[in-house]
């Protein structure tokens, strides 16, 4: 396993980039100080259910009767999809409540953990066991740092800057889900 592709690829999954705007949006009432709190306690719930994910994923799989190449071709056609909506965004990607303090969901789950970076976990520790772990791990830390300080990259990049990092970010998500997808088939085949 190449850890740098494979960090960069859930690091692409995870889209941190992409949740730049739409955090940074419903966030737009909370004081910046408490906005940095919130980013980091949503990323640690983040940390957990990845590792979760990892741990278990295995023995999940193992219950529920399922095989490698069947989780591929499922999490490639939710990758599939995930990333057309990162390509071509709706109006509304979520109703924005303002929400005073958001606990877990809609930050943790599905922006930063969505079913597409759960299933490349899956995959993951399916095929390369604990190393992961330090795969999740270093992912996760990018993916904090980026948003930890997205309110100054989103004032920066603007909401235009961030809509077009999250359309490339959507293109190489269709590459890599259609290569995962064509990889689970050929399995299935084989």
């Amino acid at each position: 396993m190449d850890l740098t592709s494979t960090v960069v690829m859930l690091l692409i999954v995870m889209d941190p980039f992409g949740n730049v705007a739409v955090i940074n949006s419903l966030l737009s009432e909370i004081p910046l100080k408490k906005r940095q709190k919130i980013l980091f306690r949503e990323s640690l719930f983040c940390l957990v259910i990845m590792l979760a994910s990892a741990m278990f994923g295995d023995k999940i799989l193992l219950f529920l009767g399922l095989e490698q190449p069947t989780l591929k071709i499922a999490g490639g056609l939710i990758l599939f999809l995930i990333s057309l909506g990162m390509v071509f965004p709706h109006k509304k990607l979520m109703a924005e409540d303002q929400l005073s303090d958001p606990f877990i969901v809609p930050i943790a789950i599905p922006l930063m953990t969505g079913p597409s970076s759960i299933s490349i976990v899956f995959l993951l520790s399916h095929k390369h066991g604990n190393a992961v772990f330090s795969v999740v791990g270093l992912a996760w830390f990018i993916a904090t740092l980026i948003l930890y300080f997205s309110p100054y990259i989103f004032k920066w990049l603007g909401k235009r800057g961030a809509g077009a990092i999250e359309r490339l970010m959507g293109m190489l998500l269709i590459m890599i889900s259609v290569h995962m997808l064509l990889s689970g088939v050929k399995e299935y085949f084989a």
